[in-house]
This record gives structure tokens, C-alpha cells and sequence, in this order.
């Protein structure tokens, strides 16, 4: 039964309706402990998150900058581990069987886990889908083919730079979603040009059939408004995950900030693409 229900929670929140471009808060587990991670995943759903990525700390996030660097070294300080993170996601499934989670991390921990196990320990807690940064498509059948066997959704990244022929193979693979990252370096790098995100993510669809989500560089409700405009859903990261940095020590700053932010963005992209949100239907 838990393997139908980590399909259709993805899925489900894109075709609810077509007009709603999805919002994806990204927060790094155990920063700065387990307890604040799920208060926090309460508060993204309850100020417009559709889909909640968390991410799985580990000593060398080579594909994210020094914003979340920080936040990895924060949760590993305390203790956070890969089973850690998926008991947190099951805590979080005892109130919220409606939002979809997605795991985001690198292969190492899942490797020491055993990729069988980790699929199964994470399909059990509730998790609907895996992003594993550093897994080429090209080497992820073993661990595709547990993700699978598990009802969970093998999310892959797509860059500026990907071929035709690398994009349609992806699009092979992958299931749930494809990540765009709109940025050509790490998380929280440079500054988003709009108009070559639509560009591409045009084109992307032309090949790919599955939802396309942007993320890297959208920093405010403006440019989370303005993805939207084209893509099926709005990644946020480094900006929440640096008021969990700055706050998180004080909670009530903490959630006012994060919730906040969240709530902003959520408004523009509906403002800008779509039907209001209404809070009351994420209570």
C-alpha cells in the first residue's frame, strides 16, 4: 500500500490542477536539529508548499555552496544520519499524508546503507521520491531499479548544458519530475536570468514528459513568480536555508522568517499564473 501511495502523491499534486504552479521549499535535515527540521516542514506546507525537498547532510555537497556547506556541517555536528532523516519524514507522516517529500542528497550515505534497504526504509517512513546529486543516469540502474521495486520516484537534475540526446535519456529514467538547474555552479550562485530559465525550460518540455521544476537562484517572490511563469514548479533553497542559519536558535524569529518567505512567494506565483491560494486548504 505505501509503495501506491509514494506514486500518487507526486503525481497527484501536479495534475490537481494545471494551473497551480507547484512551490518546492528545499531545507537541510537536522539543521539545526531534527526537532526544528519538522516543525519547519509544518510550517513550509502550511504557508503554500506543495512538495518539501530535504535534503540529507553529508561532509562534501559539491554541488552546493557555502549556504548550504554550512547547514551540513550544522546537522552532522548534532548527529544527523541518513536513518535520521527518514525517521523524521515518518514523524512527519503521523499529521501530513497528503504532501509529497523528496529526499535530496549525494550517494555515499545511501551506498553504506545498502540501496535495497534505504529504498524500502524510506518507501515504509513515507518518503515519495530520491534526487542523489552525484548519480550519473548512466550508473543509476541499481539504484533505480530499488527505487522502483519500492513505488519511489528517481528524480534527476538537468543543467544549462545538457544535451538533446543526454535529456531525452534522462527523461528515460527519471519519474515524478525533472529538476532544471537553472545555474551554471553551485546552490545560492549568481544571478537568475528569467528569460534564458524560459528559453530552456521550453525546450526541455519539447523533449521530456514529465514536469519540469526550476531551481538554483530564485531568491524572492519577483523571481519565483517569474519561473513560474513557464515552468510546472518553483524550487527554493539557499535563501530558507540561511534563516534557519541566522534564526535557529530563536523559533518563533525562525518560523516567522521562513513561513514568511514562503507565504511571499506562494502569493506571486499565484498572482501571476493562477487561481489565490487559500491557506485553509492546507490545514
Amino acid at each position: 500500500m505505501q509503495n501506491a501511495i509514494s506514486r500518487r502523491r507526486i503525481a497527484e499534486r501536479f495534475g490537481a490542477d494545471p494551473s497551480r504552479k507547484l512551490l518546492v521549499p528545499y531545507i537541510t535535515a537536522g539543521d539545526p536539529d531534527l526537532d526544528t527540521t519538522l516543525a519547519l516542514m509544518h510550517t513550509l506546507v502550511e504557508n503554500g508548499a506543495d512538495i518539501i525537498e530535504l535534503g540529507i547532510p553529508f561532509s562534501d555537497p559539491m554541488a552546493d555552496g557555502p549556504v548550504i556547506q554550512a547547514a551540513c556541517e550544522r546537522a552532522l555536528a548534532g548527529g544527523t544520519r541518513l536513518v535520521d532523516v527518514l525517521d523524521v519524514v515518518a514523524r512527519f507522516r503521523k499529521t501530513n499524508d497528503e504532501t509529497a517529500v523528496v529526499l535530496m542528497g549525494y550517494m555515499n550515505p545511501l551506498e553504506r546503507l545498502g540501496y535495497a534497504e534505504f529504498a524500502e526504509r524510506a518507501a515504509a517512513a513515507g518518503v515519495d521520491g530520491v534526487l542523489t546529486v552525484d548519480l550519473p543516469p548512466e550508473e543509476s540502474a541499481e539504484l533505480g531499479v530499488e527505487l522502483d521495486k519500492a513505488g519511489l520516484d528517481a528524480v534527476y537534475l538537468l543543467s544549462p548544458t545538457t544535451p538533446d540526446a543526454r535529456l531525452t535519456a534522462v527523461a528515460e529514467r527519471a519519474s515524478g519530475y525533472v529538476y532544471y538547474v537553472s545555474l551554471k555552479g553551485v546552490t545560492g550562485a549568481a544571478k537568475l536570468d528569467t528569460s534564458e530559465v524560459a528559453s530552456r525550460v521550453k525546450h526541455i518540455k519539447s523533449l521530456v514528459n514529465l514536469p519540469v521544476a526550476v531551481g538554483f537562484g530564485i531568491r524572492d517572490a519577483k523571481s519565483a513568480a517569474t519561473v513560474a511563469a513557464t515552468a510546472d514548479a518553483v524550487i527554493v533553497g539557499s535563501v530558507l536555508v540561511a534563516m534557519v542559519g541566522e534564526h535557529g536558535s530563536d523559533a518563533d524569529a525562525l518560523h516567522a522568517a521562513v513561513g514568511g518567505a514562503v507565504r511571499s512567494m506562494r502569493e506571486a506565483m499565484d498572482a501571476a499564473t493562477g487561481p489565490a491560494w487559500d491557506p485553509a486548504l492546507e490545514a
